[in-house]
This record gives C-alpha cells, structure tokens and sequence, in this order.
C-alpha cells in the first residue's frame, strides 16, 4: 500500500492520502526525511491522526534540490507543437528550485510576462544518490526512485521561445507547484506507472487528460539512465517526466510555419504574438488550476493541486 508523506511549515506527516500523523523526526530536508524511515513508520503506525484537509500544506520536495525536466515526452504534445514522432530525442532542461512551490500557493506571473502556460506532469523524487555512470534498469528502479508527486511546470512562453532558451521562462518563483502529497512506493506499485492520468482543469474546464501508458514516449527508468550518464542527483532531487497535450501554446498548421519561417525575426514575433493575444487558453489573473494524478482504480493517488493565478 502506498505511504502518503505531506510537509507543513512545522513538521512532516504520513499515512494515507486522507488521514495522517506527525512523523517524530528532526529532518528538515526531504532527503532527510527519506533517511529516516524508521520514523514514517512509527507515525504510520500511530493511532494519533488528523484530516489532511486540515493540514496547511508546503511542498513535500525541499529546495534547494536539483530539478531536472524532460523535454516533449508525451506523443500527443510532440504532434501538437509541431514535431516529427520518429526524431524525437531524450533531452532534458533545468529549472531553478527556487521556483517550487506549494500545492495550494498563488501562482504568479511576474509583470513583463505576456503568455503564461501550464503544464501538469508527474515528477520523480529520487530516494537515493546516483553518481554519474550509475546503471538504472527497470528491474532497479526502485532501488532510486522512492516515490512521485504532482508537479506543473508552469512556463512563460513569450520569454522561452523568444530567447530559445527553457531555464529563465520556467524558473521564475512559483513556477512548480509541487504535492500535495510526496507517495511513497514499493517496487511493485512503481511498475503500474503506466496506468497513472494526469488531468489538469482551468477553472473547471477539463485540458489535459492522458495516461501515461498511452502517450508517454521515454520512461523513467530510460529517462535515468541516460540523465545518470553525464548528471549526478541526489536524494531528495526532483525529475519531471512531461506533458500531454492539451497546453494553450500549440503550433500552427505547416503550410504557415513554412511561410512564417521566411520573414525576418521582428516581424515573425510581431504576428506570433499579436496571434497569441487572441488565445483565451493562457492563464489569466484569477484563473484556478487543478493538476491531478492518479491510477483509474485510485490506488496510487498524487492527489490533486489547487492554484490561482495572480498577476503582479
């Protein structure tokens, strides 16, 4: 059965997705937290407990920690973003862990941003460090991945395509919504990654729904095993694995990426961006996004982030 961990400004919680009790642990770090299982075990075994509902929630996953993205994982986001299927390479990007934030914090966009976008996706916490040229197999992966979270990788788009560049327009704070609940798993329930659906709502409206089994192209033991080539994580770091389609940056159809590909920069960005402004999908001060994910049965739940926009 899955462990559900959760984080409070004062203390660390585990047991299930609904009840919880206080782990008796001085871990201030999720890697610490991850060393000190036999104190999650004691808690679990507490008959102590209180709702989740109650709990004020922080981020199950601490910063400063290593946050590593895939980059277009999912078949459906490679199509609509305009990309070939059968060159698609395992790429990853960084973002600042500066930008993690709680699973019920505003999000903000910073003032000069004029295309906010959301992205829900599942992220890897690693459980134990990985030195570079550490072999990662389906069969090990457990042994370095303790469990998952739901995380949104929240991008202002003018700035990432502008600047061809992925760091500055995903990193600004508050830019990763993380949790509620970091899920503890057992080898056995990792395998059945799969079956996880990631859905995400903006103000209620339904725009990202997939699972992973049908759609998600490099899988985590893959993703690692390259990552862990050139990359060394840590306990306690944090690997997104991509999204769905279903983003309101989408790609326009090939007959006008060939005609828009031939004029100079300032007047492609012009007509790019006077198209976009028309585009009600960005995020909008006020707007509520919930990102979710879990398995049809509800045996492994991520549970469900609940964010508002704000505007600064």
């Amino acid at each position: 059965m899955t462990v559900s961990v959760f984080r409070t400004s004062d203390a660390w919680w585990a047991g299930t997705s609904d009840m919880v009790a206080k782990v008796d642990t001085r871990a201030v770090t999720t890697a610490q937290l991850l060393a000190d299982r036999t104190a999650i075990e004691k808690a679990l075994a507490s008959t102590e407990i209180v709702p989740v509902s109650t709990l004020p929630l922080l981020a199950p996953v601490t910063a400063p920690c290593r946050v590593v993205a895939q980059m277009t994982n999912f078949a459906s986001h490679v199509e609509d973003v305009g990309g070939d299927l059968r060159k698609v390479p395992l790429t990853f990007f960084r973002k600042a862990s500066g930008s993690i934030a709680g699973p019920t914090d505003d999000i903000v966009k910073p003032g000069h941003v004029r295309l906010l976008d959301y992205e829900v996706e599942i992220g890897l916490v690693i459980g134990r460090d990985v030195p570079v040229g550490e072999k990662i197999t389906p069969d090990n992966l457990a042994d370095f991945v303790c469990g998952l979270v739901v995380t949104n990788d929240v991008s202002a788009r003018d700035v990432q395509l502008t600047k061809t560049q992925f760091y500055e327009s995903k990193s600004y704070p508050t830019f990763t919504p993380v949790g509620p609940a970091l899920v503890l798993l057992d080898a056995d329930e990792l395998r059945r990654f799969g079956e996880l659906r990631l859905r995400l709502r903006v103000n209620g409206e339904l725009r990202q729904n997939s699972t992973v089994g049908a759609d998600m192209i490099y899988r985590p033991a893959e993703a690692l095993a390259a990552l862990s080539r050139f990359q060394r994580l840590d306990a306690g770091d944090l690997v997104l694995t991509g999204t769905p389609v279903g983003t309101a940056l989408s790609a326009p159809p090939k007959l006008v990426q060939k005609i828009v590909g031939l004029m100079p920069d300032d007047l492609k960005w012009k007509l790019f961006f006077g198209g976009q402004a028309k585009n009600t999908r960005y995020l909008h001060d006020g707007d509520v996004v919930e990102a979710g994910v879990a398995t049809e049965d509800g045996k492994i739940d991520l549970g469900t982030q609940h964010n508002v926009v704000r505007y600064a």
